[in-house]
């Protein structure tokens, strides 16, 4: 490492996957997270520190800050499932579980998991980011600053209100602003004062900073490698910058947070500089009927792996079709495409699709989430990690998800149907992603709203209405049917239809000869 140059930032990938797009229960303020940051330290013997184990997390939101418990293990699930973990783990934790009889199973099986203490402390707090604020609402957004505005006004201004998740502007801003009281969450409570505030003397953990790399990385003089935060704080040369004690082996609070301030950029892999810099996809031009207004950008040619996004905007009576290395394992962003097929047939890492109209979109396995928002009329056919809507008017999704579908606020005539289709590589792309076919949660949704807990916002599509969509592409690859077929009372539906075309067809044949018999006599 040359020591020139340390540029840190916000990493996306906790903001777009980690942060639910619904404000986060009041129980989540910051006075009440310190309370639990200081309770987890007394009660380290019994399965809170330094990991945090679902059993004694329940104890803390069930019984502490009154939460329900599904939603306790909504969040506790969501943080998990940004872990790094392989495909083959991601499996065997859904046979598992697929292999439970009861309830009490299930729960007996979760008692075993666990989480990074600290690190579960700054994704509960990064929850307010969708905080809805009185004065925000009054006023208007303060971020991003004109001078910070992306190229393309159209992706960002407007969404930025809506959907903070993808606004890069928005995770540095967050993380800034509240970067002493995210310090002073992870802080022994010996270091705090009685008010749970630092003073000048306080000293910061290594296992703080290592906590803190989980939203924050960088490099050193621009070279490629990214490193997380804390192997750059704990870099021999720049401890006299970062803070850092040998002797005590601890960091000096102040100093810690001058070098983070002074350090944190805008994220090189973020929406905006994908945006502004990002390589201009071909796509727009090889699809049927193209108009000048479809933009398709992409990052991929100068991002690591795990930074890799896409993003879709106003794709207009089209179709489009890819299955390309562009979208492995990428965040992609679908945003006002109308009366369009979109399919994009490759294991993702995240999508979202916002304020699109009219439109069917056929995804490849999504390792995260899937997340619609201001959508109406859209027809969705996924395997996803996680499916959660907001603000959607008759849309339908055919998924098959490992957990349950969260609906969010603002939605109206929702339906959910079992996933009806297949590609030849699909079966391939599931186990890359480590999704299953059991358990599959397609038609047991959780509504997380505050304003309107009525289940009537949703239906199941009824089996009569039911048909298998064939995906119309000839690729290489082994699957040649639905991964894990078909409910039986849709199969049944299907089966029945079969049998009357063919009835029907019986029938008409049948006449036609009769009917010949006695012209021809």
């Amino acid at each position: 490492m040359d020591q020139s140059g340390v540029h840190l930032w916000v990493k996306a990938e906790p903001f777009i996957v980690g942060a639910l797009q619904v404000p986060p229960p009041s129980k989540f303020s910051l006075h009440y997270l310190r309370k639990i940051s200081t309770y987890v330290r007394t009660r380290a013997t019994e399965g809170a520190y330094p990991r945090l184990y679902w059993s004694t997390w329940r104890h803390i939101a069930c019984g502490k800050l009154q939460l329900a418990k599904d939603l306790a293990w909504l969040y506790f699930e969501i943080f998990d499932s940004l872990a790094v973990k392989t495909p083959e783990e991601r499996l065997e934790w859904s046979e598992i579980l697929s292999n439970c009889m009861s309830e009490d199973e299930i729960e007996k099986q979760r008692n075993k998991l666990s989480v990074n203490t600290l690190q579960f402390l700054l994704f509960l707090y990064i929850q307010q980011l969708n905080k809805v604020s009185l004065r925000t609402s009054l006023i208007g957004e303060e971020w991003p600053s004109p001078r910070n505005r992306s190229q393309s006004p159209d992706l960002t201004e407007k969404s930025s209100c809506h959907n903070k998740n993808w606004n890069d502007y928005s995770h540095q801003a967050f993380v800034c602003d509240h970067l002493s009281d995210l310090l002073e969450l992870l802080l022994d409570p010996e270091q705090l004062t009685a008010s749970f505030h630092s003073t000048h003397n306080s000293l910061v953990s290594r296992e703080a900073v290592v906590a803190l790399s989980f939203l924050i990385e960088g490099t050193v003089s621009r070279a490629r490698k990214i490193y997380p935060l804390h192997e750059l704080a704990l870099w021999q040369p720049l401890h006299a910058e970062s803070g850092f004690s040998r002797i005590s082996k601890t960091f000096s609070f102040y100093k810690l947070e001058a070098w983070l301030r002074a350090c944190l950029t805008g994220n090189p892999f973020g929406t905006s500089a994908c945006l502004k810099s990002g390589k201009k996809l071909a796509w727009a031009h090889q699809v049927e009927g193209t108009t000048k207004r479809a933009k398709i950008a992409c990052n991929t040619h100068v991002a690591p792996r795990m930074h890799r996004m896409v993003v879709m905007s106003q794709v207009y009576k089209q179709t489009l079709a890819k299955s390309s290395d562009t979208l492995v394992g990428a965040h992609v962003k679908i945003h006002r495409c109308n009366e369009s097929f979109i399919y994009l047939l490759s294991p993702l890492r995240s999508v979202t699709i916002e304020k699109c109209r009219n439109s069917t979109f056929v995804l490849g396995p999504v390792q995260t989430a899937l997340h619609l928002h201001s959508c109406d009329s859209v027809k969705v056919i996924a395997v996803c990690h996680r499916l959660s809507i907001s603000s959607t008017t008759g849309c339908i999704f055919h998924i098959l998800t490992p957990t349950r579908p969260l609906i969010l606020s603002g939605n109206q005539a929702v339906t959910f149907a079992p996933f009806h289709t297949h590609y030849p590589m699909l079966e391939d792309h599931m186990a890359r992603t480590g999704l299953a076919t059991v358990p599959n949660y397609w038609d047991n949704p959780m509504i997380v709203c505050r304003e309107n807990c009525d289940t009537s916002v949703f239906r199941l599509l009824p089996p009569c209405e039911f048909y298998v969509f064939i995906i119309p592409f000839e690729m290489e690859g082994d699957t040649t049917e639905i991964p894990g077929g078909l409910p039986s009372a849709y199969q049944k539906a299907l089966g029945q239809r079969e049998q009357k075309i063919q009835i029907w067809q019986k029938t008409v044949k049948e006449a036609r000869l009769t009917k010949a018999l006695e012209t021809g006599g």
